[in-house]
Formats: C-alpha cells, sequence, structure tokens
C-alpha cells in the first residue's frame, strides 16, 4: 500500500476524472467547513474538527465518502439511490458528484462534533 503524506500526494496519484473528482471532493468539503484540518488517515483523505470529521477515497467505479455511521443514517432517504454500507457511501463515476448533499452531510457532521464537543478534554 503506498503512504500519503499529504491529500496533495494522494490527488496526485489519480488521472482524469477520478482526479478531477477528488479534487471536487476536496474542494467541497473544504467549503462546508472551513476550519477543519485536513489529514491523511487510514491511507486516505480526511478532515478533523474537533474530532474526525469525514474522509473520501478514490477507486476505479466510485468515489467513496465516508461520513460516518450517524451522517448516513440521518441522510439515508436521500442516499436511497447509492451503494453504502454502515460508515461509507459510494458515488458512481457514471454519475455527477452530489456535492449539494455532501455539503449538507459535512455541515451536518461539523454540528455533531460541535455539540458533543468531539475531543475536548474533560475535567
Amino acid at each position: 500500500m503506498i503512504q500519503f503524506n499529504n491529500t496533495d500526494e494522494y490527488i496526485a496519484a489519480f488521472e482524469g476524472e477520478i482526479k478531477s473528482r477528488l479534487e471536487q471532493m476536496r474542494a467541497t468539503i473544504k467549503n462546508a467547513a472551513p476550519g477543519a484540518e485536513e489529514v491523511i488517515s487510514y491511507g486516505m483523505p480526511a478532515f478533523k474538527l474537533n474530532g474526525p470529521l469525514v474522509y473520501f477515497a478514490g477507486y476505479k467505479n466510485h468515489t467513496g465518502f465516508y461520513p460516518m455511521p450517524a451522517a448516513l443514517e440521518e441522510f439515508k432517504v436521500e442516499l436511497a439511490g447509492y451503494k453504502s454500507s454502515k460508515g461509507a457511501v459510494q458515488f458512481p463515476h457514471v454519475q455527477p458528484l452530489p456535492l449539494d448533499l455532501v455539503v449538507q452531510m459535512v455541515k451536518y457532521r461539523v454540528a455533531k462534533n460541535l455539540e458533543k464537543g468531539y475531543g475536548k478534554k474533560k475535567y
């Protein structure tokens, strides 16, 4: 498995449509969570804000989005047309990325992390 030091390196490993989709996902997430920190976690690009926020990844046939199980449950109606699992959803390359939905899910995750004070020490 290739080890990436940052999101730029990860995205640069792809070409064409997949690279473009990853760039779109990155920009969309950054705009929806401007205070979030970009990291590589579990070998893929991720964003943190008071704890883990969302992850995304490129694959041959889809773009993977990992917004945590609670977000997938919250948006299950909107995600009904996509293949998903407990913690991930697949956006097929044959369809445009649902960027408005990604924004809604990221903002949901931001609100949940801030609400819970995730990552803050309790004294």
